[in-house]
């Protein structure tokens, strides 16, 4: 069997589809990766054979040009609240674009099947045009298939399906979740347990001893936010009277390391995996990425709202009470801390995303779709 993994080319794209791309490679199957070439990981794609797709495609133009064009939208998609018309807006023209690509990857490799993200919905209209299954593989928390009939209404995909004799796209022929079903209700897809995150150096010697004070790990976050974060955090800890915890900050800015005190320590590119078990609570700032590897560690987290769809992850966060969704304040830190309510919910996710079934055992089923 012949697999197309298609992903947009964005960072935290990619990374949520190789375990399962991985898991379809060591059972035999050929496996073809098609993304952009800024978006891989930083151990890059391992064994499997990847195509750059997006070598014109500048993901930034995309998004000015979006701004200029619909600055209302794109302001609500800046403070998380752009809903349909925010995914529209930037991902139609992102998929317009890569569906050209998609289209001719297919017709050449001619895989059994294309198994692709929700944001990059060009892959199905890639598997609709050469009447192979799709397999939508969710990347993050959002409703996968909401979010790709989202962008196959979008007239930039309207245009791509029109160039290329697509009158319609059928629904995926197989869904898969990484989302626990307690965070997110039930969903029309079979549940696969998220791969753990990233890759990196050792865990640094003083992070395997035992500390005196709780450790609160604050990660550097991206987009707009990049180090606002961990700045917030330093200045909670530092206006509080009998706040007693030690930051550990990941990779933080030169300005910010100048500001750190005792109390204050930083740490450089370790896999996110080894460094939540050291620690007893996570800040970051929203991703789903990040969501899930706090739960699969079983982690009191506080999700800062944002972009895009951080701020329904914080608020599912919140909802679950497995965490908490706002602003880092001394109230928040002293809750992640000692609220044993927060810590037992997030021990429960952690033992849900356990249980759930592995890429490996689902790829038979996958495999049955030809």
């Amino acid at each position: 069997m012949r697999v197309l993994v298609v992903a947009t080319p964005l960072a935290g794209h990619l990374t949520p589809l190789l375990p399962f791309a991985h898991a379809l490679w060591d059972s035999g199957h050929e496996v073809l990766v098609a993304c952009g070439g800024e978006a891989l990981p930083a151990g890059g794609t391992g064994a499997l054979p990847f195509i750059d797709v997006a070598r014109n495609l500048r993901i930034g133009r995309l998004a000015a040009r979006s701004l200029v064009a619909h600055p209302v939208t794109a302001r609500a998609e800046l403070a998380g609240r752009g809903g349909d018309a925010g995914v529209r807006s930037l991902f139609g023209p992102v998929n317009e674009e890569l569906t050209d690509a998609l289209v001719t990857v297919a017709e050449q490799w001619r895989p059994d099947i294309v198994l692709h993200e929700p944001l990059a919905a060009g892959g199905a209209v890639a598997a609709a045009r050469h009447d192979v299954p799709a397999v939508l593989h969710e990347n993050g928390l959002l409703d996968g298939l909401a979010t790709t009939r989202v962008l196959l209404d979008s007239r930039p995909l309207q245009r791509a399906r029109a160039r290329h004799g697509v009158r319609g796209v059928p629904p995926p022929a197989m869904a898969l979740t990484i989302t626990p079903q307690s965070l997110a209700g039930p969903r029309d897809a079979l549940a696969v347990r998220p791969g753990r995150a990233g890759a990196g150096g050792p865990l640094p010697g003083w992070l395997r001893a035992p500390s005196v004070r709780p450790r609160v790990l604050v990660l550097r976050g991206g987009g707009p936010m990049r180090g606002d974060l961990q700045a917030s955090a330093l200045r909670v800890v530092a206006a509080a009277d009998d706040l007693d915890c030690e930051l550990v900050l990941v990779r933080p800015p030169a300005r910010l390391l100048r500001r750190g005190g005792r109390g204050v320590r930083p740490v450089g590119r370790v896999a996110l995996s080894e460094l939540l078990p050291a620690c007893a609570a996570v800040l970051h700032g929203g991703s789903s990425g990040h969501v899930l590897a706090a739960l699969g560690a079983g982690l009191p987290q506080l999700a800062l709202p944002g972009p895009g769809d951080r701020r329904y992850n914080a608020e599912l966060v919140d909802a679950r009470g497995a965490g908490i969704g706002g602003a880092v304040t001394e109230d928040a830190l002293r809750r992640l801390l000692h609220d044993g309510e927060i810590a037992a919910a997030a021990r429960e996710v952690r033992a849900e995303i356990a249980a759930m079934p592995s890429p490996q055992s689902r790829v038979d089923i996958v495999a049955a779709l030809i």
